[in-house]
């Protein structure tokens, strides 16, 4: 069990380095980096591991279609881990708003408004997972801003 732990850690950690990579601006090397451990993790790897992965791997896409993919993988992978935790704990909803946000951002990316709207509408649904600290009120705000953005398109 041990040895499992520390693996999965060691996921999560090279997860967060290529994160760093792509926040620093290297993209192209963010994204080689998702997509060997995407190689080694997989589609049926740790739920938890595809979420997160899935989710920052869109966000290194150039083309909006490939990162409506990766973003639609991050909501499955996210849907499994709820089911695999026979429930869907208040640590796994908290993924739904971003998922969602990121999912209608891509859609209005693709002039597909109609679905751009639904997941707007899913991602006020499921709001009440996150707490009032800076990152539950960065996604509000972030919906607020696509929401107008919507409007204007």
């Amino acid at each position: 069990m041990e040895q499992q732990e520390a693996s999965e850690d060691v996921v999560m950690t090279r997860i967060g380095q290529a994160l760093m990579l792509l926040h620093g601006g290297d993209r192209e090397e963010a994204r080689n980096r998702f997509g060997v451990i995407w190689a080694e993790i997989g589609e049926h790897g740790e739920p938890l591991h595809r979420c997160t992965l899935a989710h920052y791997m869109a966000d290194a896409q150039d083309d909006a279609g490939d990162e409506l993919a990766w973003d639609l993988r991050a909501l499955s992978a996210a849907d499994a881990l709820g089911r695999e935790r026979r429930q869907t704990s208040l640590a796994v909803r908290a993924f739904y708003p971003s998922l969602h946000l990121n999912l209608a951002a891509d859609y209005l990316k693709l002039h597909r408004p109609d679905a751009a709207r639904i997941h707007l509408e899913r991602a006020h649904t499921a709001l009440d997972a996150l707490d009032d600290d800076a990152y539950g009120n960065g996604i509000r705000t972030a919906l607020l801003r696509l929401e107008r953005q919507l409007e204007g398109a």
